[in-house]
């Protein structure tokens, strides 16, 4: 899909949260196994579960814009394939 690359490019934005925000303590429930290990290991729970957030958010907000614009990339890319790209010319110089 050739409109499909828009939207990648606004969803490269460089933070879609305000990290100034302050910190909130926060209870999960987490296997306790995957507990040990990552605290064996040392690894910054919050900061895991931030990333792992963000990525999250990126593809639900991804999925919602795709459904959201399903039928205009259809026809933007249907106009495409019928009649070409005004970039076409150029690639084949």
């Amino acid at each position: 899909m050739r409109i499909l690359d828009a939207y990648i490019e606004v969803c490269n934005m460089p933070q879609i949260f305000d990290s100034t925000a302050t910190k909130k303590p926060t209870n999960l429930s987490i296997n306790s196994d995957l507990l040990s290990r990552a605290r064996k290991m040392k690894i910054n729970l919050s900061a895991t579960l931030e990333r792992a957030l963000v990525s999250e958010i990126k593809n639900a907000e991804k999925g919602r814009w795709l459904n959201k614009n399903k039928k205009a990339i259809s026809e933007l890319n249907s106009l495409a394939e019928e009649k070409g790209l005004f970039s076409d010319y150029f690639r084949n110089l």
